[in-house]
């Protein structure tokens, strides 16, 4: 950890990385990402909602802003292998889809249960010429996942970069995504002041999970008024069921037993059923600067469908949760009618739409 801090810190400063990184993530990632308004959607809800649209940045997701980063790095620590963990495979595929760019070795943990959710995913990271080991151990998610690369990592240091996904994990993990992740929030906020005549939203959401892609939309408006709001997961909800503790080198609000026992979490959604998020949110929550809520899951797949039908915008389960908890408050104290609303749509729902048609299927024969 301490090299891959001196080499962050060393090739952050170096305007050749950053123009490298730009021209990259603008040429092959399709960046800038749009801000869409959402008319028809801000008509139902009585709220002015706009998406930063992350779904249309290239693999699907803002995965690739954090994984072009690093593997940069990698190739500038004369590294020649890229591990990764993934949960609902849109980082792992982004691992993948860099790893292939760069002509470097690919392995990507997955936990089994993921795995078989999201075959496609799986499929995906194969095409791009990686491998997916599956994870057997524990609830066979995403924890076990991340627990599965720290070891091959330890084992590989000395050619293998971990290209941990999210803003978690040891320094200087959270603060080096939290700073690939920083053009979401960076660019919503100039196209948020362009379309609202040099204003800014009243409000900001963005699902959380390990909590990348809040934690880059946020890092744009927290010197803003405007509020933050991180929607975690009802089965996953660190902020608001877990206590501080320790995991995968952090310290951070954690679901735990009395006894410290890291306590399994459940969603929908693959990407976010994870048992704590970064220590960034953990501070902001604190110093109450965020707030964070929760979407149970058959609200988000209400959100899922309410956004496909009324936007023909179809949003990653994860992505749904923040649009959730948008449907439920708009027009009351929380979310008042005419507000502006600004949410992160983290990823596409490709990956998602079987698991949902199965959902949906099962709920009506309920």
């Amino acid at each position: 950890c301490l090299q891959l801090e001196q080499a962050f810190h060393e090739a952050w400063a170096d305007p050749a990385y950053r123009d490298e990184l730009n021209s990259l993530l603008r040429d092959y990632g399709g960046r800038p990402t749009p801000l869409t308004e959402c008319h028809r959607l801000s008509e139902k809800l009585g709220v002015r909602v706009l998406l930063k649209r992350e779904d249309l940045a290239h693999t699907g997701s803002h995965k690739l802003n954090n994984v072009v980063g690093q593997a940069l790095l990698t190739r500038r620590m004369g590294k020649r292998r890229l591990i990764a963990e993934t949960g609902a495979g849109q980082h792992g595929v982004a691992a993948a889809t860099a790893a292939a760019l760069f002509g470097l070795e690919c392995t990507v943990y997955m936990g089994e249960v993921d795995t078989k959710r999201q075959e496609l995913n799986v499929f995906r990271m194969e095409l791009l010429g990686a491998e997916v080991r599956p994870v057997l151990s524990g609830s066979q998610t995403l924890k076990d996942a991340v627990n599965e690369a720290m070891r091959d990592w330890v084992a590989t240091v000395d050619d293998t970069h971990y290209c941990l996904g999210s803003v978690m994990g040891p320094h200087p993990f959270p603060y080096m995504v939290r700073q690939l992740q920083r053009v979401v929030g960076e660019e919503a906020a100039a196209q948020a002041h362009a379309l609202l005549n040099g204003h800014q939203p009243d409000v900001v959401v963005a699902c959380v999970g390990g909590g990348s892609n809040a934690a880059g939309t946020f890092a744009g408006f927290v010197d803003t008024g405007a509020r933050l709001v991180g929607v975690e997961a009802a089965g996953g909800a660190a902020i608001t069921n877990g206590i501080p503790g320790i995991l995968h080198g952090m310290h951070s609000k954690l679901l735990q037993d009395e006894a410290g026992q890291i306590e399994e979490a459940e969603s929908i959604s693959a990407g976010l059923d994870y048992p704590g998020l970064g220590p960034e949110h953990a501070h902001l929550a604190a110093i109450g600067r965020a707030e964070y809520t929760t979407a149970a899951d058959d609200e988000v797949l209400d959100a899922f469908t309410l956004l496909s039908q009324t936007e023909g915008i179809i949003p990653a389960l994860e992505s749904a949760h923040a649009v959730a908890w948008v449907a439920r408050v708009a027009g009351t104290e929380a979310l008042p009618s005419g507000s502006t609303v600004l949410i992160t749509l983290s990823g596409r729902g490709d990956k998602d739409v079987a698991q949902v048609r199965e959902l949906l299927g099962g709920r009506a024969r309920a």
